[in-house]
């Protein structure tokens, strides 16, 4: 553990967990929590889980962790992480610095951050999702992994967001689109294809359409 760490009486934390110096855990956090395969053998061999020698989480330098907020083990953040209340990450994700993640977000495991992201509240991110550096998502935006759920082999394919892409609030990314640099897509767009870089998706379903001047520039994170 760094120094000048604060962590609430209330929280947990599991396995071989690591948090950065200056970093604060509020009440009823949970870090390191064991993934499902290793929960399974926690519970097969009828010990409990402080008892059991397994990989934690990761948290980095001058951190902020929100009220109720679980952390999977096998995560790994960056410096200057924030959460909101509530949010969940789980197993094999990689987080870069200066990344906030809202309140009631879910990310569910095996997902790649890069710096400076912004992820606003009731997000919901599946398995298998690439975001670039100096991404926005808009509340309640939701991402999709699988093609034709429970009628076929499951085959994971996340939706891509390359670097200072913004999606609005409510939208919809199919499995497999990918945002292209800057590209914005609208609030409440379904987009069912690529956008192509320094462009707009407007609609449901979204077209493609020129990106307003004004607008062709990174987000400021």
């Amino acid at each position: 553990m760094g120094q000048n760490i604060r962590i609430h009486r209330s929280s947990k934390i599991y396995g071989t967990t690591s948090i950065g110096e200056g970093t604060i855990v509020m009440e009823n956090v949970t870090l390191g929590y064991p993934e499902h395969r290793v929960l399974m053998e926690i519970i097969k061999q009828g010990i409990d889980i402080e008892d059991y020698d397994f990989p934690g989480a990761t948290i980095g330098k001058e951190s902020f962790i929100r009220a109720g907020t679980t952390i999977f083990s096998n995560v790994k953040t960056g410096d200057r992480f924030k959460t909101g209340h509530n949010a969940m990450i789980r197993e094999n994700t990689i987080i870069g610095n200066s990344v906030l993640v809202g309140t009631n977000v879910i990310i569910d495991g095996n997902v790649k951050i890069g710096n400076n992201v912004s992820i606003q509240g009731n997000v919901y991110i599946p398995t298998h999702v690439t975001i670039e550096d100096s991404v926005f998502i808009g509340p309640c935006a939701v991402l999709a992994n699988d093609k034709y759920p429970v009628r076929g082999e499951y085959i994971a394919d996340g939706p891509i967001l390359r670097k200072g892409a913004s999606i609005g609030a409510n939208a919809t990314l199919v499995p497999g689109v990918e945002i292209g640099e800057g590209a914005m897509v609208a609030a409440g767009a379904l987009v069912t294809k690529d956008v192509p870089p320094w462009k707009l998706a407007i609609g449901c379903p979204a077209k493609i359409t020129e990106l307003p001047e004004k607008l062709r520039q990174l987000n400021k994170i």
